[in-house]
């Protein structure tokens, strides 16, 4: 089966909604707004992991940062969310409109995390960052 590439269905998105509220609903209702900004879905996403909030075999709170992580992607650098359907399954994906551009944020933390590795958020931010800047350059 080829990758097939569409819009987020009702229920991708409302999937997609539950995990970031996950995330989102650690800050106070009152600073809840703090989400929106990069900075507060970084600095969230530190927290969490630094705090050991979620356990390695808790894999949908991890995921959970994956679709926060992906929001600060696409927020940097203009990707909007999309849903990729292949062999293996469907998965939220981050795409650049027009191009073959895609990123896939679910599974970026909790791999590491699963295998006991220290993440970065900010090292493995500005490296994503980096590598779609990069893959921009050579297909422009």
């Amino acid at each position: 089966m080829e990758q097939k590439i569409e819009p987020l269905s009702e229920a991708d998105a409302a999937h997609v909604e539950k995990q970031r509220s996950w995330v989102r609903d650690h800050y106070a209702p009152e600073t809840r707004d703090q989400y929106e900004t990069l900075e507060g879905k970084l600095t969230l996403l530190e927290t969490i992991i630094k705090e050991k909030w979620i356990e390695p075999h808790e894999t949908w709170k991890l995921q959970c940062l994956g679709i926060t992580f992906g929001d600060a992607l696409a927020q940097e650098m203009g990707l909007s969310w999309t849903a990729v359907e292949d062999q293996y399954g469907r998965d939220p994906a981050l795409h650049e409109p027009g191009t073959t551009i895609l990123v896939f944020p679910l599974t970026t933390i909790s791999k590491r995390i699963e295998r006991g590795e220290t993440v970065s958020v900010r090292d493995l931010f500005a490296k994503a960052c980096d590598t779609i800047a990069s893959v921009r350059a050579k297909i422009r």
